[in-house]
């Protein structure tokens, strides 16, 4: 009898149906918000671009302050080139040493990713100087 009493009982839920009208009313609204978010998104991920020549002048000075030159070999330095989103990686960025020389370098960090879907492809510089400058805005 008890049992049956509980069966009977209504509990307080929503239905599958205001459940959907949720899901549908927060997918609009993350469809109104998002073209304002990419210039956001794409400076956010700019960043690992600026930490990565950040890094990569100090592993030149280093190799500079020991050899009196710099080099245009990544892994002389004792940089490691992290996998791309393209190939199965998390960077967003190739890095590569353009020019070196006994008084100067300059290497790029090029995206491997459209941030903004327009076209342009995200593209930073160094410099021995560590004088950091986007070539090319997303």
């Amino acid at each position: 009898m008890i049992l049956r009493e509980r069966k009977m009982r209504k509990l307080p839920a929503f239905s599958l149906t205001e459940l959907l009208v949720v899901l549908v009313i927060i997918g609009i609204l993350v469809l109104l918000a998002l073209p304002n978010l990419m210039p956001l998104i794409s400076k956010a991920k700019s960043t690992e671009a600026q930490v990565q020549l950040g890094h990569l002048h100090t592993l030149e000075k280093t190799y500079f302050y020991m050899h009196s030159k710099y080099s245009d070999d990544l892994e002389e330095i004792g940089f490691e080139q992290q996998k791309t989103v393209l190939e199965g990686g998390q960077a967003n960025y190739i890095i590569e040493i353009v020019e070196s020389s006994s008084t100067g370098f300059i290497a790029k960090a090029t995206a491997v990713v459209d941030f903004d879907g327009d076209g342009t492809y995200n593209v930073w510089e160094i410099d021995q100087d560590k004088n950091l400058k986007e070539v090319v805005k997303d």
